[in-house]
C-alpha cells in the first residue's frame, strides 16, 4: 500500500522503491514465522519442547532463490507501474494542451467574428488620403 502511494503521488525513484520492496519482503518473512509459531501453539506443539530440527541447505538456497525472483518480480511489478504513470500523466498532459488550443481556437474565431461585424457596421470606407511629404527638420 505504501508503494503504490509512493508511485500514485508521482514518486518514481528506483533505489526508494527498492527500499519499499525490500521492507515488504521482511515484513511478509516476519509474518510467515508469526503464522507458524501460532500454527505451532493451536496444534499444542511447544518449541521449547521439541526443537524445530534446521532446514535443509537445500531448503534455504531454494527459499533464498524464491526470495530473490520474488523482489525482482516486484521490482519489475514497480518499474511497470511506474511507467504507467508516467505514460497516463503524458495523456493528461497532452490531452490539456490540446483543450487549450481549442479554447484558444475558439476565442480567434470569435475575435474574427465581432471584427468582421464592426468592419460591416462600419460600412465602406474611403481610402486613405494622402498625406503631403513631411518637410525635414531645419538644422540648428
Amino acid at each position: 500500500a505504501l508503494r503504490l502511494s509512493y508511485l500514485r503521488a508521482g514518486g518514481h525513484d528506483l533505489a526508494i522503491l527498492d527500499q519499499l520492496l525490500q521492507l515488504h519482503v521482511e515484513a511478509m518473512a516476519l509474518e510467515n514465522r508469526t503464522t507458524e509459531l501460532h500454527k505451532g501453539k493451536r496444534m499444542g506443539i511447544s518449541n521449547l519442547a521439541t526443537p524445530a530440527e534446521p532446514p535443509s541447505t537445500g531448503a534455504r538456497c531454494l527459499d533464498a532463490a524464491l526470495l530473490a525472483v520474488e523482489l525482482e518480480n516486484q521490482q519489475l511489478e514497480d518499474e511497470l507501474l511506474a511507467l504507467k504513470v508516467r505514460r497516463e500523466r503524458r495523456a493528461n498532459a497532452g490531452l490539456r494542451a490540446a483543450q487549450q488550443h481549442v479554447e484558444e481556437l475558439a476565442q480567434l474565431q470569435a475575435e474574427v467574428g465581432m471584427l468582421r461585424c464592426q468592419k460591416e457596421q462600419m460600412g465602406p470606407r474611403l481610402p486613405p488620403a494622402s498625406l503631403p511629404p513631411m518637410a525635414r527638420p531645419v538644422p540648428p
